[in-house]
């Protein structure tokens, strides 16, 4: 049995994303809030946000228990891309890609 989150079209890079993610994958429920609450990363909060989700759904919509949970899987999957145009020197312009993400938290009961 698996309860999982998902927040679409974050405007953070995936590749920002990813480096909080690693941190909590693998841990218990507990121990991964406390390491987002203090890891200094603009995504800590996004990813904190989308497992606090993913226990409630949990939690309300399978009858687990909080304490037993765990981070089974966790990803960030790239959305779409905005395209936005630099004017530069000579005439010239160069491109800026905002990217978003997809951040989907899996928890599981131990």
């Amino acid at each position: 049995m698996e309860a999982k989150a998902i927040a679409k079209y974050i405007r953070i890079a995936p590749r920002k994303v990813r480096i909080v993610i690693d941190l909590i994958r693998g841990k218990n429920v507990g121990e991964a809030f406390a390491i987002l609450k203090h890891t200094p990363k603009v995504a800590s909060e996004v990813v904190e946000k989308v497992l606090k989700s993913a226990v409630a759904n949990a939690e309300h919509n399978y009858d687990m228990n909080t304490d037993k949970l765990y981070v089974a899987a966790a990803y960030a999957d790239q959305g779409p891309t905005l395209k936005r145009i630099h004017p530069r020197s000579r005439g010239q312009a160069f491109k800026i890609l905002k990217r978003s993400s997809h951040v989907t938290v899996v928890v599981k009961e131990r």
